[in-house]
């Protein structure tokens, strides 16, 4: 050992049998410091070559993290959804932890005075202890947060190899110009049987701009053919539903799948109402539907609840619950249940009027739900949309579903059309129309063409589902060669 070095020891050991100031005080100061940057303790009792060594794996930690979060954060998104790469994460998140907690420990050990009394020693330990609690917290947080969020990826997205829809990396669209996803709101309830598909939106997204058009279809729609094969056999003349309790809506189609195995043959349980009813929407709107995503909405109220409630703007008084209450208009701050209810109240307005503020109690949550919010509420948030969220989109493709969707949130142009009254009336409805309209939104170009409210077709909010087709010059005429669906950027308070 030097001179310089035996000094130190030498310092150390009468700092620590008389209890000055350079003694425990000292060694916990500078343990603490060593807790922020690595290595500060070895070089102060001049071990260099290990002060180095930490030093240089925590620059080293530290620039990936920095470099992760900068100028690699889209592949960190990317990384975000595949589950092996969150199961890395994860481990290595303890794996840090537990090297943390080592350099706290030996940091202590290489400052600590020789002689300490027994109070000292017990005052030492339970300070490094404190220290080391400070680092396993937020670590451990990570990796169970990780855990966790992985644990949600792979209860609601399945492997492709599991459900038969294989993703091809280097080309995961097909080729395709757009990808359509069928969104749906199920209305299921403790008190009713089955799910009902309430809300129908299929969202078209162009795969290289992101621009995306949003075709909604009432739940009230009849008279539809269902596709080839056993269900078309069965209802050659169009749906016409399951006895008398079911006239033959389209929001029945998904349950009477799933009560009647035979017209999706080979189709598991909980797979055969998605099947047809996506092959059944697909028929209406004559284009293909990729993959669906379907959102119990009794699910909301969990999620809401999660966030700590959901501010809107209600405009009229919209009646609460069955004990005669009512949801007033104003600025409020909903409950679970009152955005539930505020979603599926049928009392006083139509079906359409209720689509509408489905979509809006949707984009509420969806803008609401920022980064503070999710990381306070993560675990409520992820076991909630385990119970909520049901689809058959494949694990493997969420990585460029997470890519297009950036796209779609940095600049693309999104439209909406509703087929309602006016426009389209559900009880006799011109399906050649419905074909031609979707065919004139998907293709064209909403870059060089902007729509006018003058000349867009959309549904008057106060329209009756019982709105007679004699009443609504739209069912029957021809669509315009330059209409385009109207934007719904202000049609929520």
């Amino acid at each position: 050992m030097g001179r310089s070095a035996r000094r130190r020891a030498r310092d150390r050991d009468e700092d620590g049998n008389s209890g000055g100031a350079g003694g425990l005080p000292r060694a916990l100061a500078l343990t603490l410091a060593s807790a922020l940057v690595w290595g500060i303790a070895h070089f102060v009792t001049g071990r260099r070559i290990a002060g180095g060594l930490l030093l240089a794996l925590y620059l080293a930690i530290g620039a990936v993290l920095a470099a992760a979060g900068t100028l690699y954060r889209s592949d960190l998104m990317h990384l975000a959804v595949q589950p092996a790469a969150l199961q890395r994460i994860s481990g290595g998140l303890v794996a840090l932890g537990v090297l943390w907690i080592l350099v706290v420990i030996r940091s202590y050990l290489v400052l600590r005075p020789a002689r300490l009394a027994a109070g000292a020693r017990t005052l030492g330990a339970a300070s490094v202890a404190v220290m080391c609690f400070a680092v396993a917290v937020p670590v451990a947080w990570s990796a169970h947060s990780t855990y966790v969020y992985r644990d949600a990826l792979t209860s609601i997205f399945r492997s492709g190899n599991e459900n038969g829809k294989h993703v091809d990396t280097d080309d995961p669209f097909n080729g395709e110009s757009r990808v359509n996803i069928l969104l749906l709101g199920g209305d299921a309830a403790a008190d009713r049987s089955g799910v009902r598909t309430d809300s129908m939106t299929v969202a078209s997204v162009d795969t290289k701009t992101g621009d995306t058009v949003l075709l909604s279809l009432p739940r009230n729609l009849e008279q539809f053919q269902m596709p080839p094969g056993p269900a078309h056999d069965r209802f050659p003349y169009g749906f016409t539903g399951d006895g008398p309790q079911n006239p033959g809506l389209l929001n029945e189609v998904y349950e009477y799948a799933e009560n009647h195995p035979d017209v999706v043959p080979g189709v598991a349980k909980n797979h055969r109402g998605p099947e047809l009813l996506k092959a059944t929407i697909a028929g209406i709107l004559g284009v293909r539907v990729d993959y669906y995503i379907l959102v119990d909405m009794f699910g909301f109220a969990d999620i809401v609840d999660a966030m700590g409630g959901v501010k809107l703007k209600i405009t009229e008084p919209i009646p609460y619950g069955l004990q005669g209450g009512v949801l007033q208009p104003g600025y409020r701050t909903l409950k679970g249940k009152e955005a539930l209810w505020y979603g599926r109240s049928r009392t006083g307005s139509s079906d359409y009027v209720r689509m509408g503020r489905q979509k809006c109690l949707m984009r509420a949550i969806a803008e609401q739900a920022d980064p503070q919010t999710v990381l306070t509420s993560f675990d409520k948030l992820a076991a909630a949309a385990k119970r909520t969220l049901s689809t058959d989109i494949p694990q493997e493709l969420l990585p460029a579903l997470m890519k297009l969707s950036n796209k779609v949130k940095n600049g693309a142009q999104i439209r909406s059309l509703q087929f309602v009254p006016p426009l389209i009336y559900s009880g006799n409805p011109d399906f050649d129309k419905i074909r031609a309209l979707t065919s004139d939104a998907v293709n064209s170009d909403p870059r060089q063409v902007s729509a006018k409210p003058s000349d867009t077709p959309t549904a008057s909010p106060t329209a009756s589902p019982t709105d007679s087709p004699d009443g609504s010059p739209s069912a029957t005429e021809t669509p315009k060669p330059d209409t385009k669906p109207v934007s719904l950027e202000n049609s929520c308070p």
